[in-house]
C-alpha cells in the first residue's frame, strides 16, 4: 500500500475516533503523531512540490536531446519586381561579325542587328509582393557532450531535492518531539503542580484548625496561606504553557480545531546505554543532509566544468525547410524542401569559456572546503548534544534518590506539624523542595528526548528515534 495512502487512512481512523473522548480529546501516540504529521504537514508538502519542481527542470534538460520543429510564415514587399535583364546585343554582335566576313559593309543588315541589339530582354523571377508559410526543423547530433552533462546535472537536482524533503522532514520530526514531548513534559508539571497546592492547600486547612486551637499563631496560618496562593499561581503558569505547547503541536499536525485537545500518550522516556559518540560522528559523515547536499553540488559544479570545456567544440546538426504554401516563389527558383547538415564553432568568444571554466573551478573547491567545515562544525555539535544527554542522564540518577528523600521528609513534616512538633515553615520548604525536584527530574527527561532527536537529526537518521523510544 502506498505510503501516502496510508497517512490518510491514519489520520482518518483518528479524526473518526474524536468523538469517542470527552471534550474533544484524543489520545494520541508519537508514532501516530509521526504519521499525521508526514501526511498533512505545510512543509513537507512544499518540499514535495520542489521535488516536482526538480524532476520537471530534469525534464526541461532533457529536451535538448530531441529535434526543434518550428512554423515560420512570412509576407514580403519588394520595392521592384524581381526580373533577369539581359541586353540583346551580346548576341547580335558576334552575327554582325560573322555576316562581315561574307557580305562585308552591308547597311541594311547591320542596321537591322544594331536595332535588335539595342533592346534588353526582361525575363520575371518574382513579383514585387511574395509571401510563404514554412516548417523548419534542426537536431543537434553533436554538441561536445554538453547534453551527457545536463541530463546528469537534471538528475543530480532531483536527488538534492529529496536530500531537502529529508532534511525538512528531519527539522519536523524534531519540532514535533519539542512539542510533543514538550506538551507531555507540561502535562506532568501541571501535575505535579496540581498535587503541590492539594497539599499546601491541606496544610492551609490544618493550620485553620490548628489556630482555633491555640496552637499556632495567627502569622503562622498567614504564611501557609501566601504560600498556598503562590502555589495555586505557579499551577496557573503551568497550565498556560501547557496551553501554548498544545497550539504549537496541532500547528505542526495541521489541527484547525481549537477546541480539540490532544492527550500524548507516549512517556518522557531515557535510555540506559548509548552508543558511543563515534559512533554518531561517522554515521553523520555518510548520512547527513547538509554533507549530502553539499556534495551533489559538487557534482554539479563538476558537469558544469565539462560543460564549459565543451564550448571550444563545434555543434554539429542536421537541418531542413519544408515550404508548405508560396505565392510569388517559383518552384525552379526556391525548391520547396531543403535538407542538410551544418556545423557551428566558436572560435573566440573574449576568453568567456576560460573564464566560466575558472568560475567552475573555483565553486569546486569551495564546495570543499565547505563540506570539511561542515564536517567539522557537526562534530562540535554532535559532542555537544551527547554531552548534553549524559548530563541529562547523571541528573535524573542524582534526583531519583532526592524524590525518594524529599518526599519521606514531607511525610515526616507533615506528620510532625500536626503533632505540633513542626513549624510551617518546615512543611512549606519540604513541599517547595518535592516540588522543585521532581520538576527538575522532568526537564532532564525532557532534554535527554529533544537532544537525542536533534542527535540523529544532525545524524541524518531522525527516523529512529522510535527505536530509541522503544
Amino acid at each position: 500500500m502506498n505510503t501516502r495512502l496510508q497517512h490518510a487512512l491514519i489520520i482518518l481512523l483518528l479524526k473518526l475516533s474524536i468523538p469517542l473522548f470527552a471534550q474533544n480529546q484524543m489520545n494520541l501516540s508519537f508514532e501516530d503523531a509521526i504519521s499525521m504529521m508526514q501526511a498533512d504537514n505545510q512543509s513537507l508538502k512544499i518540499a514535495d512540490k520542489e521535488i516536482e519542481i526538480a524532476k520537471a527542470e530534469k525534464d526541461k534538460l532533457n529536451a535538448f536531446w530531441y529535434p526543434t520543429l518550428q512554423s515560420s510564415g512570412s509576407y514580403i514587399h519588394l520595392s521592384q519586381k524581381v526580373e533577369v535583364r539581359q541586353p540583346l546585343s551580346a548576341y547580335t554582335d558576334p552575327v554582325k561579325s560573322y555576316i562581315d566576313q561574307f557580305l562585308p559593309n552591308n547597311a541594311l543588315i547591320d542596321g537591322i542587328l544594331n536595332d535588335i541589339g539595342s533592346w534588353v530582354l526582361r525575363v520575371p523571377l518574382a513579383p514585387s509582393n511574395v509571401s510563404s508559410i514554412n516548417v523548419n526543423a534542426e537536431w543537434v547530433i553533436f554538441s561536445g557532450g554538453k547534453r551527457f552533462r545536463a541530463t546528469k546535472i537534471g538528475h543530480t537536482m532531483v536527488k538534492m531535492a529529496h536530500e531537502n524533503r529529508a532534511q525538512v522532514d528531519a527539522t519536523q520530526r524534531a519540532a514535533l518531539v519539542e512539542a510533543y514531548y514538550g506538551l507531555q513534559l507540561a502535562q506532568q508539571v501541571v501535575k505535579v503542580r496540581q498535587d503541590t497546592y492539594n497539599s499546601l492547600k491541606k496544610h492551609y486547612e490544618n493550620a485553620l484548625k490548628l489556630e482555633a486551637n491555640g496552637m499556632i499563631d495567627k502569622a503562622a496560618r498567614l504564611f501557609a496561606q501566601v504560600n498556598m496562593d503562590e502555589a495555586n499561581r505557579f499551577l496557573q503558569d503551568a497550565l498556560k504553557d501547557e496551553g501554548i505547547v498544545q497550539n504549537t503541536l496541532k500547528t505542526i499536525l495541521n489541527i484547525e480545531d481549537e477546541s480539540f485537545m490532544i492527550q500524548p500518550t507516549s512517556a518522557l522516556f531515557m535510555n540506559d546505554v548509548l552508543p558511543s559518540k563515534d559512533e554518531f560522528i561517522q554515521t553523520m559523515q555518510t548520512e547527513n543532509y547538509a554533507i549530502a547536499g553539499l556534495e551533489l553540488q559538487q557534482e554539479i559544479s563538476k558537469q558544469q566544468t565539462r560543460i564549459d570545456r565543451s564550448g571550444y567544440l563545434p555543434n554539429i546538426a542536421f537541418f531542413g525547410t519544408q515550404t508548405l504554401w508560396a505565392h510569388g516563389l517559383q518552384k525552379n527558383l526556391v525548391p520547396r524542401t531543403i535538407l542538410g547538415v551544418g556545423f557551428t564553432w566558436n572560435l573566440f568568444d573574449g576568453l568567456e569559456r576560460e573564464k566560466r571554466i575558472r568560475q567552475s573551478k573555483l565553486t569546486s573547491q569551495t564546495l570543499i572546503l565547505g563540506k570539511e567545515k561542515a564536517k567539522d562544525d557537526l562534530t562540535i555539535l554532535i559532542d555537544q548534544l551527547y554531552n548534553q544527554m549524559q548530563k541529562a542522564q547523571d541528573n535524573v540518577k542524582a534526583l531519583n534518590s532526592s524524590i525518594a528523600l524529599s518526599e519521606e521528609l514531607v511525610r515526616m513534616r507533615k506528620k510532625a506539624f500536626i503533632e505540633g512538633m513542626a513549624t510551617s515553615t518546615e512543611v512549606i520548604d519540604a513541599e517547595t523542595l518535592l516540588s522543585t525536584v521532581k520538576v527538575a527530574q522532568l526537564a532532564a527527561f525532557y532534554e535527554y528526548d529533544v537532544a537525542l532527536i536533534n542527535l540523529l537529526a544532525t545524524c541524518g537518521v531522525p527516523e529512529q528515534f522510535s527505536m530509541y523510544n522503544n
